[in-house]
Formats: structure tokens, C-alpha cells, sequence
């Protein structure tokens, strides 16, 4: 399961990236053509946050489709495949969207001194 690596690099960046702050929510975005499973990072996360800064903290993941663009026509196809076919009857499609893995947002506790 190559998730529990990919949650612990991103339990990472976003530790770093709070500098000691308690984070409260991190919104990923996760294309459909990944081949990272949603449900695994979510798992894995929870697991991968205990005693961190973002332990107890909302994690949402946005899924982006599958979207190409045909070498033929330019046409754009959805896709639900690293592949596919265009309505002209084209395989070369170049993926132009939902193979990403992104930290989209983090958010942390402000602290009121």
C-alpha cells in the first residue's frame, strides 16, 4: 500500500509547513487517475497524524477527473482511464488533468496571546 508512504510525506510537508502550530484542517486534491485511493490516504492519515501537529485535524480530499486532449482533433475527452478514445476515433489523447496530488490548503489554529 503505497499510501501509508505518500500520507506519511504529506503528515510531513504539513508539519513543516506549520512551524509548530496546531493545524485544524489540510484539503487535498487527489486525481482520479492517480491510482491513489482516496479511502487508503484518509485511513492512513489518522493513523500517520497521532501525536503530530496534526492529530485531530479534518482532512478533505478533492477528486479531480480524468481529462485529455486528443493529438488529432484537439478535442478535450474525459477520461476514466490513464487512456481512452475520441469521438473521432483517435487513441492518442495526451492526460492533461487527474493524475495530481496536491496540498491545496492548510489550515491552522491561530493562537491569541
Amino acid at each position: 500500500m503505497h499510501e501509508l508512504g505518500i500520507t506519511q510525506n504529506i503528515v510531513a510537508i504539513v508539519t513543516e509547513h506549520a512551524q509548530g502550530a496546531k493545524v485544524q484542517r489540510v484539503l487535498l486534491q487527489i486525481g482520479k487517475l492517480s491510482a491513489i485511493m482516496p479511502d487508503a490516504i484518509r485511513f492512513c492519515f489518522d493513523i500517520c497524524s497521532q501525536g503530530t501537529v496534526l492529530e485531530k485535524a479534518k482532512l478533505e480530499i478533492l477528486e479531480t477527473p480524468g481529462l485529455g486532449k486528443c493529438c488529432e482533433c484537439g478535442l478535450e475527452v474525459p477520461l476514466e482511464k490513464p487512456f481512452g478514445r475520441c469521438q473521432c476515433g483517435s487513441s492518442q489523447i495526451d492526460v492533461i488533468a487527474g493524475e495530481e496530488l496536491k496540498i491545496k490548503e492548510i489550515e491552522i489554529e491561530e493562537v491569541c496571546v
